[in-house]
């Protein structure tokens, strides 16, 4: 039986911000099991989104060897294709650095492909009690709590990062997350302002400003970024 190909939404040759301090290129996967109303990337939610191929991509890396860092699998949910994991290692044979963008809906496949990358982007959603309210995902907290924990154990780079929208998150919920973060090790934390640009719109266009963030929490993390979305 022939493996599997990675379904991939679209591919983004040269990226100085989806790995901070990083020139990587980047892959975006199609396929995601959670229904976040931010989401901006939400027409890749469905594997139906694939416009690109596998062979596609690691020809361009072909290309791209000496002048990139790294490739960075990002989507959708990048976990939700188990072939991601070979392609991951594929990467790193041919002396790339591997980025990993995920929500940790997939902490067994997370535990499979950690060998093989060197940094992970890990969103945080909520407060795991309360996450299904973002995710309209049952159990999708203690999901990705479990793959917050593999991360760190592993020891792998690790950058968290919470989008807030203000009918999702209150202030008493941004400093829930940040202090259980903190508490479990996180250095490094982001805050992203919710922008509506390519999300479905269906949450009110509001947004949030850094003055909004609790005074203590930047002083948590030795790395900490309000961002725009």
């Amino acid at each position: 039986m022939a493996k599997p190909h990675l379904l991939i939404g679209g591919i983004a040759p040269f990226s100085t911000v989806d790995w901070p301090g990083k020139l990587a290129c980047v892959a975006f996967l199609a396929g995601c099991p959670w229904r976040c109303p931010y989401c901006q990337n939400h027409e890749l939610q469905s594997p139906d989104a694939a416009t690109a191929t596998e062979e596609g991509l690691f020809a361009l890396l072909e290309q791209r060897r000496g002048l990139l860092d790294g490739v960075v699998f990002s989507g959708g949910e990048p976990l939700a294709q188990e072939t991601v994991i070979d392609a991951a290692r594929r990467a790193r044979e041919m002396g790339f650095l591997v980025g990993l963008h995920t929500c940790g809906a997939y902490p067994e496949r997370l535990r499979q492909i950690l060998p093989h990358t060197d940094w992970v982007g890990l969103d945080v959603k909520a407060p795991w009690k309360t996450y299904d309210l973002v995710t309209r995902a049952p159990g999708s907290g203690r999901r990705a709590q479990e793959s917050l924990e593999l991360i760190l154990a592993a020891g792998v780079a690790l950058e968290t990062r919470t989008t807030w929208h203000p009918a999702l998150l209150s202030p008493a919920d941004i400093t829930a997350i940040a202090h259980d973060l903190a508490a479990r090790g996180v250095e490094s934390w982001s805050v992203q302002a919710y922008r509506a640009t390519g999300t479905t719109g269906e949450l009110p266009d509001e947004t949030v400003y850094p003055s909004e963030v609790p005074d203590d929490l930047p002083g948590l993390f030795k790395t900490y970024e309000f961002r725009r979305a």
